[in-house]
């Protein structure tokens, strides 16, 4: 039903004789609910320096580490500080997973050819999910996959130039669980 049936059957109404000026306005008519879809609204939580964030979908969290934060240019050997970083994501998932799989998903982007860059996201999320093995994540099983630059955060290229932002915001690794009930 729609909230305004009123003024959907006013709108029909009107419409109607303006069409067929000859219909009584007393007519009655048939209002059919208007359907559409809504789409998901997530929340981004962004850490101050723009290297992390965070996001919420149902009972799915998303981390998400830039790889200039976890790597070199062209690296997969993760950084000091990667390791840091990595060492809070694991208490995160040790708190607050419900156990299962935790997937890393590995992302580049478009800079590169494609086999490079498939490539060297998928040996980046394996370098991620190994340092997250060694760390104490609780009872949870990792799985890693590359995607190259194939899903893009953001779009690599703005009114046809390179956005170099945009650009570091696809370079990352996403570490994907599920949280308790």
């Amino acid at each position: 039903m729609s909230p305004f049936p009123e003024l959907a059957l006013a709108a029909v109404m009107s419409i109607s004789t303006l069409a067929d000026p000859g219909t009584p306005q007393d007519a009655a008519y048939t209002v059919e609910d208007l359907v559409l879809p809504v789409e998901d609204i997530i929340a981004e939580v962004e850490s101050m320096d723009g290297a992390q964030s965070e996001s919420r979908t149902g009972e799915e969290v998303t981390v998400a580490l830039t790889s200039d934060v976890l790597f070199a240019v062209d690296k997969w050997v993760l950084t000091a500080k990667a390791r840091q970083r990595l060492g809070q994501v694991a208490a995160k998932i040790k708190a607050e997973s419900a156990g299962g799989v935790v997937k890393i998903l590995g992302h580049t982007d478009d800079q590169g050819a494609d086999a490079y860059n498939q490539a060297l996201s998928l040996r980046r999320a394996r370098a991620v999910q190994e340092a997250l093995g060694r760390l104490d994540a609780g009872a949870v099983t990792f799985e890693a996959a590359g995607f190259g630059e194939t899903k893009p955060k953001l779009p690599n290229l703005v009114d046809g130039r390179p956005s170099d932002y945009n650009r570091a915001k696809n370079r990352r690794v996403e570490i994907i669980f599920n949280v308790k009930e």
